[in-house]
């Protein structure tokens, strides 16, 4: 066998313009805002399961009060998160190349190819139009 036909990651970067600053930064913003009202839900919901829930079984009421403690903790976390990338991207220099994620390829690989140059694929775009494909 001479070569062989594989699936091969290849990074997706974009480079910063105001545009997508601050189209990231909306987005972001957005995030932070619905999690906000999540989180102003999930009080609402517990207070109401809890009221109704107090006349009976003290065990399932702790059980309650710690499944709304662990949403409300995953909803504290994504909010931190999205907090600490708003003010990343606030910093961001236009111009600077950003990974916008991966995908695959399918890619031939033969006999005396450079492994590291076929892995090393990246994907360059500024305003969703591609700009460069490197190696």
């Amino acid at each position: 066998m001479d070569n062989i036909t594989v699936k091969l990651p290849v990074t997706i970067k974009a480079k910063l313009t105001e545009k997508l600053k601050k189209r990231i930064i909306e987005e972001l913003t957005n995030s932070i805002t619905q999690t906000d009202l999540q989180l102003q839900q999930l009080d609402i919901e517990e207070k109401r399961v809890v009221e109704t829930q107090a006349q009976n079984d003290l065990q399932r009421l702790q059980a309650i009060r710690q499944h709304f403690g662990i949403e409300r903790q995953k909803g504290q976390s994504f909010k931190a998160e999205a907090e600490q990338k708003l003010a990343d991207t606030k910093k961001l220099a236009i111009g600077a190349e950003i990974v916008q994620g991966t995908l695959e390829r399918l890619a031939i690989l033969k006999v005396g190819d450079d492994m590291r140059e076929m892995m090393n694929v990246e994907v360059l775009v500024e305003d969703d139009k591609i700009i460069a494909i490197r190696s």
